[in-house]
């Protein structure tokens, strides 16, 4: 760890707008990736009605978990791994290097993700989108201005998968009465035979999990965002982000659903396929197209492209954010840290391949180190030593924030064996 202190030693900013917004949906954007429409697809013809209960959990938790997460990091002035280190020294290391694990096989999957949305809007190759997907990621760092641009295309981003994500949903007509059905469906979910918690895990990790609860609260950080007297716009930001991501993954869920349900009926040979392209191929893909033909599958293109384009930014931006206090060299030049883990990542994919089943297995690796990390900063926000001594966290989050971490462990358990077979 860098010798340097371990707090930002700059003055809280007024809070700018753009930046609020900006730290909100490079959250919100980190978290709909690939991996984001690929595993909600997925589950989605796995599942059925019955994910409906289950992304409910999974958006209740997420707002609960970033709430905690953000306020310690914004309010202490730490970045999370500098947290943990005064919490109890070496533990940053530890977290550090998880979560960049976790960022990398994300961002390996997310360059993926931006070759199959070229491949599907123009037929292009998956080698040469992917060297493409890099390169646009390394064009927005190689700018001084980097981070600012940065805040600028997440919300454009965002935009563009919200609508294009409602349109398909629309087309679809999920059959709503079922869906309904699905929020109340507890048994369902307690049934071990039918792997729910590898689903609960997964999404979760998908839309908090590893490097992505970060990612917001460390941009603001940057900006001077900071500070008990400015944790009250950090929490809107967090209700905006995880809004969003909630919001997106409601729609793809009925987007999909539609496509394997006709009023009552499950359409087994539509889920079927969709399940079956998780192994090499696209499960989102196949949806949209399901759902609108060809203009549902050019559609899913620009979607799949957005995301890409938005989480290769946001994983390679806040894994290194989590490398660039343990040593001065890294934090001097980040932004050519970011550069080069985007081109190690575009490497990774065009030798590696498959993007599809890494993004599954990297959202539930990030589901498994989500009960750490969080009950890490929920010890934190009873620290003086860490958020000090005018500061107090409110007691409802840290409830709710353990009840979190206890029910995601439990599912992380449970978990495991479905996990393993995700390998296999």
């Amino acid at each position: 760890m860098s010798k340097e202190p371990n707090t930002l030693n700059q003055p809280a900013a007024k809070p700018s707008r753009s930046v609020l917004f900006g730290a909100a949906f490079l959250m919100a954007t980190s978290a709909i990736g690939p991996g984001f429409l690929t595993q909600t697809s997925t589950f989605t013809a796995q599942h059925g009605a019955a994910l409906a209960l289950i992304i409910v959990m999974a958006i209740i938790m997420d707002i609960t978990a970033q709430m905690n997460i953000w306020s310690v990091v914004t309010v202490s002035k730490m970045r999370a791994q500098d947290v943990c280190n005064k919490l109890l020294p070496g533990l940053g290391y530890v977290i550090a290097v998880l979560v960049a694990i976790g960022g990398l096989a994300f961002n390996v999957g997310n360059v993926g993700g931006v070759a199959l949305g070229f491949n599907a809007m123009f037929g292009l190759d998956q080698t040469i989108g992917a060297v493409v997907a890099g390169c646009l990621g390394i064009i927005i760092f190689i700018n001084k201005n980097a981070k600012t641009i940065m805040d600028k295309v997440a919300t454009l981003l965002a935009a563009i998968i919200l609508i294009t994500v409602l349109v398909v949903a629309v087309i679809s007509q999920p059959p709503l009465g079922e869906v309904a059905k699905g929020v109340t469906r507890v048994d369902y979910l307690l049934n071990p035979e039918n792997n729910a918690f590898t689903a609960l895990t997964t999404l979760l990790g998908g839309s908090c999990g590893g490097y992505i609860a970060f990612s917001g609260a460390h941009r603001l950080l940057d900006a001077g965002i900071s500070g008990p007297e400015n944790v009250g716009h950090v929490r809107k930001s967090v209700i905006q982000g995880c809004g969003t991501s909630g919001l997106v993954r409601i729609l793809l869920f009925l987007a999909v659903l539609g496509t394997c349900m006709s009023g009552t009926q499950w359409l087994a040979e539509n889920a079927q396929i969709i399940t079956d392209a998780a192994n090499g191929g696209n499960p989102a893909a196949e949806a949209f197209r399901l759902a609108a033909g060809e203009f549902g599958y050019r559609l899913f293109g620009l979607c799949l492209f957005s995301a890409g384009v938005s989480s290769v930014v946001g994983a390679a931006f806040t894994s290194v954010s989590f490398l660039k206090t343990l040593h001065p060299f890294i934090n001097k030049y980040e932004r050519q840290f970011v550069v080069g883990f985007i081109a190690f990542s575009t490497l990774m994919m065009v030798i590696v391949g498959n993007a599809a089943q890494l993004l599954i297995v990297a959202g539930a690796f990030n589901g498994l180190i989500l009960p750490v990390t969080l009950g890490v900063m929920l010890i934190a926000s009873r620290s003086k030593r860490i958020v000090g001594t005018e500061y107090k966290h409110p007691i409802p989050l840290i409830v709710l924030g353990a009840i979190v971490v206890a029910i995601s462990l439990y599912s992380g358990v449970q978990a495991v064996p479905g996990i393993l077979n995700l390998f296999g």
